[in-house]
């Protein structure tokens, strides 16, 4: 059996290209395989595409709320703090957890903090609505046929669009570290040519049409050779699933996710006792009516948001997608569990930025935080909608009520919804923008300098991908001669450029490519 040790230090976790020591310091293979990730999480965070998350909205924009409300980068490092923990504790996991850890390829706590600092670089401005619209433009409008995931973006970024002093092109990170990022470990179109499957039957992420692709996915067609490179690196992890370290990240993001944004929106005032109160309390008293309802009956009930129904219509869901885990027993108890904390407790008492307030949202943070990182299973043959680590029964429950809060009361809200139809209108503008610009053969030369060296190396790329992986393209009915190789090229450093902005970024450059802004020298901006 490989050692803990010796699963970290070799076994072909090095970098992708050998560096030369500085003068005096230890080369590769005399240090240890610690320090080797620990340069790497000195990259990630000194990286610039790691700065600009400070100004990309998490799921409320911060204008308005307060400095309290997280952005993309305050949940990064917090998801980095829960996967280190989380990681930390294996190490003392009985034997035979350890055993199974040791033959799965290692679970390092600086690895997982390194994915966990990076896993949210490839996202747009806006937070989860940019992604949706800069995919559907990215697909509909610029002909890219994986358009946009913020995922395969952030490990792009790790291996492409960022820089070392060691390499031009990506991070130079170990294997371990890019391992870690992929959350969602194919590409978009590799499910168009299988069979349709029930969802149960599909990883998650996947979602129920795969013959249009996968939903979520980790790699874009032209890294999609990288991404094979770094997983050959592990042969006991099977073809769809993540490694151990990256499902300690994935386990991260989902706690603080659930957990931290509920202190943001208890903060903004957006959680509200009597709404909260009415559908949790609602679904407890009427569980057994509510579960005798067809589907007329149910959607009839929602359209009229009458409490309780929205709830129910979201087990329906989570029994349909996970019957592996789901058990109605404990979703119920996970229901009562958060009704008692949240709401009888944390949402009793309205926030006015008091001592108490701030006392009583940090309790309820920290006792949630330590319930679910303290219930964490492996598993060496993990059901298909899992990973080798995973939450234990109840703590898997309680995260899907307490995302059924996020979800309902505040990304369901009808204020939130006029917002981001703005927002989408700036995503589109920069892309129309773009397209039109670049298109133009008088004027495409004075295009900004990064964007058109950007179109550059994207190009050489896909021109690689062609002469290496021609299945790709095969895979969508994509031709590939030098004009269509082109044009891809220019399509996706256009959605490497607009995904590269911060939310400010975005607004303005979006105002001045559609002439709606005479701010041309606005705070020394430099395109």
């Amino acid at each position: 059996m490989q050692s803990y040790a010796k699963s970290h230090t070799g076994g072909g976790r090095e970098r992708a290209i050998a560096e030369q020591p500085a003068p005096g310091a230890a080369s590769n293979s005399d240090a240890g395989g610690e320090d080797e990730f620990r340069v790497d999480i000195e990259r990630i965070r000194f990286s610039p595409y790691f700065s600009r998350l400070s100004a990309v909205t998490q799921v409320i924009p911060q204008a308005g709320s307060g400095t309290t409300v997280h952005n993309r980068l305050t949940h990064s490092l917090k998801v980095s703090a829960v996967a280190r923990s989380i990681a930390v504790g294996l190490r003392d996991a009985p034997e035979a957890t350890r055993n199974t850890v040791a033959e799965l390829g290692g679970c390092d706590p600086v690895v997982v903090q390194a994915a966990a600092s990076a896993h949210d670089l490839g996202h747009p401005p806006f937070g989860h609505l940019g992604e949706q619209v800069l995919d559907r433009v990215a697909r509909g409008k610029l002909g890219l046929p994986d358009g946009f995931e913020g995922n395969a973006q952030t490990f792009r970024i790790l291996t492409a669009l960022d820089s070392s002093d060691a390499t031009a092109r990506g991070l130079n990170l170990t294997r371990a570290v890019r391992a870690a990022v992929l959350k969602y470990p194919w590409t978009r179109n590799e499910w168009r040519a299988l069979p349709p499957q029930p969802a149960e039957r599909l990883p998650r992420g996947v979602g129920a049409d795969s013959a249009s692709g996968a939903l979520k996915f980790s790699a874009y067609s032209i890294d999609a050779l990288e991404m094979a490179d770094v997983r050959s690196v592990f042969p006991a992890i099977g073809q769809h699933q993540q490694t151990l370290e990256c499902s300690v990240m994935d386990i991260a993001d989902d706690i603080a996710y659930s957990v931290h944004d509920l202190d943001d929106f208890y903060r903004a005032g957006v959680l509200q006792y009597t709404s909260v109160s009415a559908e949790l309390n609602g679904w407890l008293a009427a569980q057994n009516e509510l579960a005798a309802l067809d589907a007329a009956e149910l959607h009839a009930g929602l359209a009229v948001r009458r409490p309780g129904y929205a709830l129910e219509a979201a087990w329906r869901h989570t029994q349909t997608k996970d019957a592996w885990i789901a058990d109605a027993e404990i979703f119920r108890e996970s229901v009562e569990r958060v009704t008692g904390d949240l709401v009888e407790g944390l949402l009793t008492l309205p926030y006015d930025g008091g001592l108490e307030a701030d006392r009583a949202v940090a309790a309820f943070t920290r006792r949630w935080i330590d319930r679910l990182k303290g219930s964490i299973r492996v598993e060496r043959t993990p059901n298909v909608r899992s990973g080798h680590v995973r939450l234990r029964s109840h703590a898997w429950h309680d995260v899907v009520v307490l995302k059924f809060v996020h979800t309902r009361f505040v990304l369901d809200r009808s204020d939130l919804a006029v917002y981001q139809r703005g927002q989408a209108r700036v995503l589109e503008a920069l892309a129309d923008g773009f397209h039109l610009w670049l298109n133009d053969p008088s004027d495409a030369g004075r295009a900004p300098r990064r964007l058109l060296d950007s179109i550059e190396a994207a190009t050489d790329e896909y021109r690689a991908l062609r002469d290496n992986a021609p299945e790709y393209f095969a895979a969508v009915g994509a031709t590939t001669s030098d004009a269509d190789i082109a044009r891809f090229g220019r399509s996706r450093a256009v959605v490497d450029y607009i995904a590269s902005f911060t939310d400010a970024q975005a607004m303005s450059v979006a105002a001045l490519v559609s002439g709606t802004s005479d701010n041309l020298w606005e705070s020394g901006r430099s395109l």
